[in-house]
């Protein structure tokens, strides 16, 4: 290579799914049929009315051209009364909605605005890995900070330990990922008020309200005052089943907003008015839809939880979301070497924790995102030699 890369990638190596994914697909060609229990992108379809939708605006001949940097109006009221209906939030559609092709595209466009070299963000030590990849491409550093093991729920006497002088923005995910546990009105408090005696910004990522979630879905924007030191990112992807269409918004104050939109009108050019216009209908749809959804995630849950058993592994039934997080036998090396011993030998892959937080190093997460058939392959070929 005559011309050398950026300085930014020696912090950032290739997703670890994009190189394991690689993997299978070459076992798959080489006729091993994997059985991938590893990312979480859904299999179940939107609901027909969303793809209906899609169809009939994508006939239309004014649908193809730019669209506008902070959404379709429509989009953005649409968002904005899910969540009062969802949350009980109020936002203004004008100027505390801005869309974005994905949440993960907004983890970078948040971490752009805000960051410069040197600053510091507080990063759960279990959590979504783009949090600390991202933070890194844009030269800032991750301060680590710890979750109480079982509960998965912030620490918040090593957090008050913690010289936060440096620090510009703090990570939090719940219903969190990769653990399940739930969002706790009480943790969102505490939060808000770490963040506003530390003048930080939390960033609240929140796709998995809605999915296996037996309580009442939470946002941090729900506690008062939280809007001055809190902005929340959501996704159509996983509770509308629409991870390949890469739709999600940011909500909080104007002024937070604003500062992103510098960032992301230089970045894309407007999502597809086929894409948005969906998207407004799927917000729409009914309770019924989503207790259907939910109840073929309890019973893949079911299957999964007696796999997690084949191998000996313990977990909280409880857990929400669309992933099991099992703890792996005390007599086995690691969870990455158990992931990769079940791989070769039973051709099923489950996700070693570690990838999320070295709090992970002892754990494997299960994806719900494949059929119940399939699930019981997977049962039977790792029961049948355990």
């Amino acid at each position: 290579m005559i011309i050398s890369p950026a300085r930014r990638l020696q912090q950032v190596e290739e997703y670890y799914f994009s190189r394991k994914l690689q993997q299978i697909r070459k076992m798959n060609e080489a006729g091993e049929d994997v059985i991938n229990l590893g990312i979480g992108s859904p299999d179940l379809p939107p609901s027909p009315k969303t793809i209906e939708v899609l169809n009939e605006t994508a006939q239309q001949s004014d649908a193809h051209g730019y669209q506008p940097y902070r959404g379709m109006v429509s989009l953005r009221q649409s968002m904005a009364e899910w969540s009062e209906r969802t949350f009980s939030v109020e936002l203004n559609p004008e100027q505390e909605v801005l869309p974005l092709m994905g949440s993960k595209e907004g983890i970078t466009h948040i971490s752009m605005a805000f960051l410069n070299p040197g600053d510091e963000v507080l990063v759960p030590s279990l959590g979504y890995p783009a949090y600390t990849a991202v933070t890194r491409m844009v030269e800032a550093r991750v301060q680590p900070y710890p979750l109480q093991e079982g509960t998965w729920q912030p620490d918040f006497t090593a957090l008050e330990n913690i010289d936060t002088g440096p620090v510009k923005l703090l990570w939090c995910n719940y219903p969190h990922m990769p653990t399940g546990a739930p969002a706790q009105y009480e943790v969102f408090e505490k939060l808000v008020t770490f963040a506003r005696e530390r003048n930080i910004l939390i960033c609240h990522d929140n796709p998995y309200a809605l999915v296996l979630n037996k309580n009442q879905p939470i946002s941090i924007l729900s506690v008062p005052g939280a809007k001055e030191v809190a902005i929340e990112l959501h996704s159509l992807s996983k509770s509308h089943n629409m991870a390949g269409w890469r739709i999600g918004w940011i909500a909080g104050a104007a002024d937070y907003l604003n500062e992103i939109i510098k960032i992301k009108s230089n970045v894309d050019s407007g999502m597809f008015k086929a894409v948005q216009q969906a998207a407004t209908e799927a917000l729409q749809n009914s309770s019924v839809w989503h207790q259907q959804r939910n109840q073929e995630y309890q019973e893949r849950q079911k299957i999964t939880f007696e796999l997690a058993e084949t191998l000996h592994c313990e977990f909280d039934p409880q857990q929400q979301g669309m992933f099991v997080w099992a703890r792996i036998p005390d007599n086995e090396e690691s969870a990455e070497a158990l992931s990769e011993r079940i791989l070769q030998q039973h051709q099923v892959f489950i996700t070693p924790g570690h990838i999320f937080g070295n709090q992970g190093n002892r754990y494997l997460r299960f994806s719900l995102c494949i059929s119940q058939e399939r699930l019981q392959e997977a049962v039977h070929r790792i029961a049948s030699s355990v």
